[in-house]
């Protein structure tokens, strides 16, 4: 009977989870919308019109966003409210997260996966986030080619980047997406295979 109903759980708990959280953000949505609708003097109108206020208001920032004036102001404005040090801590910490949500293709391609080997014959799953690093640091290392690779930490936001020589790396030919899921669940989650 134990064995029954955890299987049950742990089938059913992900789905149910996923589902309260995609409902709660969309409830969420809808209540700022109503805010705003009631703000401008048009109150409730029904139940799911904020929430499309909300993702209209989205995609015209969306299209706002990619004409040139619109981002010089952002821009600017992002860069007096990054004087606060507060401030600055918490807002790059959402935006790098959501950027790496964000990503397209093009930029995860860049985030190849690979493998290094330990001092103890052991191995290590990174991720090579760019092709070169920082001049300073590069002209206080000795003379190799260094990358940075992030180590991501299972079931955490947080990554350790280390950098590592170009020679010592072997690259593995496994999506990011997949490498990451086997990575945050620390090989609990399958993965895919070919």
């Amino acid at each position: 009977m134990q064995k029954t109903l955890l299987r049950g759980i742990l089938n059913l708990l992900p789905l149910a989870v996923s589902v309260w959280l995609c409902w709660s953000i969309t409830v969420a949505l809808d209540d700022m919308g109503h805010a705003v609708l009631t703000l401008i003097g048009l109150g409730n109108q029904w139940t799911g019109s904020g929430f499309i206020l909300i993702f209209c208001l989205l995609l015209v920032a969306g299209v706002a966003f990619s004409v040139s004036p619109i981002i010089w102001l952002y821009q600017n404005l992002e860069k007096q409210i990054l004087r606060f040090p507060f401030f600055r801590t918490i807002y790059t910490s959402i935006k790098d997260l959501a950027s790496l949500a964000g990503s397209n293709d093009s930029k995860a391609k860049k985030r190849q996966t690979v493998l290094f080997k330990q001092s103890n014959g052991t191995f290590i799953i990174g991720f090579v986030t760019s092709e070169s690093i920082p001049e300073v640091v590069s002209d206080a290392l000795p003379n190799d080619q260094w990358v940075p690779v992030l180590i991501q930490m299972s079931y955490q936001v947080a990554g350790i980047t280390s950098l590592v020589k170009r020679s010592d790396l072997i690259y593995v030919d496994w999506p990011f997406e997949d490498a990451m899921r086997f990575m945050l669940t620390a090989g609990i989650s399958p993965a895919k295979q070919k």
